[in-house]
């Protein structure tokens, strides 16, 4: 279970559906112009993520490499590396 602090700030959703994150909770969170959020969604919340991306196989986001259009981790090449 997830426990969400309310920041007090309220935005109001334009006629495209797109809301403003202030710049404090961006430096705050290290989020820049382009960078990709992922969207998460339980009942009536809706939760934004800096995105991520992760290994196919094992779900962990260090030393990601993308071969062939999918994130493998590190650890993971070696291990299908030592199968072989």
């Amino acid at each position: 279970m997830i426990l969400l602090k309310s920041t007090g700030i309220v935005r109001k959703v334009d006629e495209l559906g797109r809301i403003v994150l202030p710049i404090e909770l961006r430096r705050t969170l290290d989020i820049a112009e382009r960078d990709a959020l992922e969207i998460f969604v339980s009942e009536d919340t809706i939760m934004l993520k800096k995105y991520q991306p992760a290994c196919v196989f094992c779900d962990s986001s260090k030393g990601i490499i993308s071969y062939k259009g999918k994130n493998i981790c590190a650890n993971c090449i070696n291990t299908l590396a030592d199968r072989t």
